[in-house]
């Protein structure tokens, strides 16, 4: 079976100009990515060194029972700490001796900036070196920024994965890293299919225990599964690795090329790759045909939120049939998403950045079927009479890969259907 698409394409989206936004943004902070990192990441504890609204924002994000023990914490900026009455140093290093004493399964210790600890100029880095002094080798201690100043929240995790970078091992052997936080399931299945398909040394980063996490050299190659990791990738870069460069796998197509690109760097003839990828691809394909049925010929509209937006974009155009209105991102770096932007066929406006009054407006002017949009926008734009989908979701679902294709497009057409039947 060899890769073709649904919908040919005379021009993508990688020439179409640009409208760049600067204005009021409507996003949440990078705290959010340590939602799903503290479940990826076994051995490791997220310390947030912050306010109070910061630990209020992860424990109603998270849903955490007041009587769980997660891995992650807020340790309290309180007022005499932002007014410079009291050694905030000090006090972190009585709170870490603390949460050691009484966690000692910890490996991994994040700390965490947020904007009060980053207007206070709070060094976490050098905290971090100090307190790796003191617990090494038996815990780890590394910082990284979650502020929400002029970043969006799927950038937590690229801070979060950068910082790791310079601690990983050397090695000269030829390696696979897939990098980007995945769901448990989803990874499994990327691991056998890649396994399927004779390459034996791939390892995911971030790993589930450090004793598990990748090596990097010059002969080490790694493909990124989200496409918001652009520090991590730089990182990784100048460690001397190769970045295979692809389309995201959303999708049947997204996936298929997704496996190609990596078949190709490591020499995986075309008779071995049809041969592992050709059941999973039919029944990607039979998954998304009844979807297609139910998206074909609808506009959707994406307000910037978590940097998915163009391949996810390139997903329902090429994949669903649907008609893209407009697909913002906070941010586009061409280096990570070009392949999508290739394939993405030209017509939609491609926006960066946010002026949140003039896209609302853009949106409102177009009445798509579907927006896609933050969790702050959802509720006045369903007052509109617009069927909205929240963008937080698909970085929370498992939407990666050949079995997820059926589903992904689902969670497209429930908010259509649902607008369907109210209307009823």
């Amino acid at each position: 079976m060899n890769i073709s698409s649904s919908l040919k394409i005379k021009q993508g989206c990688n020439n179409v100009p640009i409208l760049k936004e600067k204005g009021q943004n409507e996003v949440f902070c990078g705290l959010t990515g340590i939602i799903w990192l503290h479940r990826k990441i076994q051995d490791a504890f997220f310390l947030v060194v912050g306010s109070r609204t910061c630990a209020h924002l992860l424990q109603s994000a998270a849903g955490v029972m007041i009587f769980a023990e997660p891995r992650f914490g807020t340790a309290i900026l309180e007022e005499k700490d932002l007014a410079g009455m009291a050694d905030a140093q000090d006090e972190l290093d009585l709170q870490v001796e603390k949460l050691l004493e009484r966690r000692p399964e910890i490996k991994q210790l994040f700390l965490v900036g947020s904007c009060p600890s980053e207007v206070i100029k709070l060094d976490l880095s050098k905290a971090a070196e100090r307190l790796t002094l003191k617990y090494a080798p038996n815990v780890r201690v590394l910082s990284y920024s979650g502020s929400g100043i002029e970043t969006t929240f799927t950038q937590g995790e690229d801070a979060c994965l950068a910082s790791i970078v310079p601690t990983l091992d050397d090695t000269s052997q030829e390696e696979l890293i897939l990098v980007g936080a995945l769901p448990d399931i989803v990874e499994d299945q990327f691991l056998s299919l890649i396994g399927k398909l004779g390459i034996k040394k791939v390892t995911s980063f971030p790993s589930r225990t450090k004793n598990k996490a990748p090596k990097v050299g010059k002969n080490v190659k790694f493909i990124l599964c989200q496409p918001f990791l652009g520090d991590t990738c730089e990182a990784l870069e100048k460690r001397g690795a190769y970045h295979i460069k692809a389309s995201f796998p959303f999708g049947e197509e997204g996936t298929t090329l997704w496996l190609k690109a990596i078949a190709k760097a490591f020499n995986v003839g075309e008779n071995k790759f049809d041969e592992v990828t050709n059941g999973p691809r039919s029944r990607a394909t039979k998954a998304l045909e009844k979807i297609k049925q139910k998206l074909s010929g609808k506009s959707v509209f994406f307000f910037p939120d978590s940097q998915l937006e163009i391949p996810l974009a390139r997903f329902l155009v090429r994949e669903c049939g649907m008609k893209a209105v407009e697909v913002g991102s906070p941010y586009i770096n061409k280096k990570i998403v070009l392949s999508d932007m290739e394939l993405l066929p030209e017509g939609p406006i491609i926006s960066e950045g946010q002026d949140v009054d003039l896209q609302i407006e853009r949106c409102k002017a177009n009445k798509p079927d579907l927006t896609i949009c933050g969790m702050g926008l959802a509720n006045p734009l369903e007052a509109e009479g617009l069927a909205t989908k929240w963008s937080i979701e698909l970085v929370f679902s498992p939407i990666h890969g050949y079995e997820q294709a059926g589903d992904l497009g689902a969670l497209f057409y429930r908010p259509i259907k649902r607008r369907e039947v109210l209307q009823i």
